[in-house]
């Protein structure tokens, strides 16, 4: 809670500064801004690569079956998640964003100077290459490449924990600071604030929705399921991680009456692969920023179907990093909805603000599916 914390000052005190508008200083820091975008865009392919190819490699490990099926569930809720929010967003949305869009483009304001590198690898290259490296080492079990994915894996973490989650306060403070001084930021708080409340009123819809579909398979009440699933939820709140949550989502789902083995196995696998409640934050942010900021418009309903089925597959690259399901999906944000690097800072934070609740519908599912997979056919058998 302490990162969301800052990033509420962030936001508040860039929007103070925005207002007062010293013509330097807010140069100064939309100059900041411009080379934060750069760092941003520079990492995300190293993220989406080896997060991807490890998760991949890992996953080889497991009982064929019982992976297919726990990930076949996951990546089931994941879309269906989005397709709710889609369904929802596409129908309530213009009512919230009614009279609220920003008119016209804004007056640029140009940074002192810019500070230009291009990334290693494009993100659907990186998607690409961490699947074809990560399938085929995992099937020839090749110890070597295994290594080098995890060792990458783990210096891409300390980049992120040592230099972007540090920065992200004054990279958030930086992009209301900007959107303050161009005059837009009220039309953008308020809509805004609605959208995050919707989409967190459109988690517990769809938590209700997967115990229900687990307690009905294992004849139990869904409300009971859930219930005792709250300690985990809260848990997610206070860490925004879903791999520190592991240990109580664990513990907490076998009081479902879940099979130990079938827990002890799904619990960590799904951490790094359920993300319903960040897509569903996702999509509905998404939507939200194109019907109102100036520039954009909503795409066609498939273009945002094709959108959700790769956000689904493209966050495994952000397990356990706060923000780094935002992060990880701007890539796609801006190759298949045509966001620009502002409009992904906006993304990255109203995203972060909110990411708590994402993940802790995230880890809270976990329970559902581990229950629904331990149903299908696993009782008393071992992972």
């Amino acid at each position: 809670m302490k990162l969301v914390i800052k990033l509420l000052l962030g936001i508040a005190l860039g929007i103070v500064i925005g207002l007062i508008d010293i013509d330097f200083v807010t140069k100064a820091i939309v100059t900041f801004k411009s080379i934060f975008d750069q760092i941003i865009g520079y990492i995300i392919p190293l993220i989406i690569f080896f997060f991807i190819a490890a998760g991949i490699t890992s996953l080889g490990q497991g009982s064929g079956k019982l992976v297919g099926l726990t990930v076949g569930a996951a990546y089931t809720s994941t879309i269906i998640a989005g397709l709710l929010a889609l369904t929802v967003a596409y129908n309530v949305m213009p009512f919230i964003a009614k009279k609220g869009a920003v008119p016209g483009e804004p007056e640029e304001i140009k940074p002192f100077f810019t500070f230009e590198f291009d990334p290693l690898m494009g993100v659907l290259t990186a998607l690409i290459t961490a699947f074809l490296v990560g399938i085929i080492a995992a099937s020839l079990n090749s110890p070597t490449v295994i290594k080098l994915i995890d060792e990458g894996q783990k210096i891409v973490e300390v980049a992120i924990y040592k230099i972007i989650i540090p920065f992200l306060p004054f990279y958030i403070a930086s992009i209301f600071t900007e959107i303050a001084a161009q005059g837009t930021v009220f039309n953008i708080v308020k809509i805004f604030g609605l959208v995050l409340i919707l989409a967190i009123a459109l988690h517990w819809v769809w938590l209700i929705i997967l115990y229900t579909i687990a307690g009905t398979l294992n004849k139990r009440n869904p409300f009971s399921m859930i219930k005792n699933m709250i300690p985990a939820y809260f848990t997610a709140v206070g860490t925004m991680s879903s791999a520190a949550t592991i240990p109580v989502t664990l513990e907490q789902t076998k009081k479902n009456k879940v099979t130990g083995s079938i827990a002890d196995f799904a619990i960590p696998l799904l951490a790094t692969i359920h993300l319903s409640g960040s897509t569903i934050t996702l999509v509905s942010c998404s939507i939200a920023a194109m019907i109102v900021l100036p520039g954009m418009s909503l795409p066609a309903i498939p273009t945002m179907i094709g959108f959700i089925f790769m956000l689904g597959i493209i966050m495994i690259a952000a397990p356990g990093v706060p923000g780094g399901s935002v992060m990880a999906a701007s890539g796609i944000l801006g190759s298949i909805l045509g966001f620009n690097e502002s409009a992904i800072g906006l993304m990255i934070a109203l995203y972060m603000a909110q990411d708590s609740f994402g993940t802790a519908t995230n880890i809270t599912g976990d329970g559902a599916i581990t229950a629904i997979v331990d149903k299908l056919g696993f009782k008393n058998k071992s992972a």
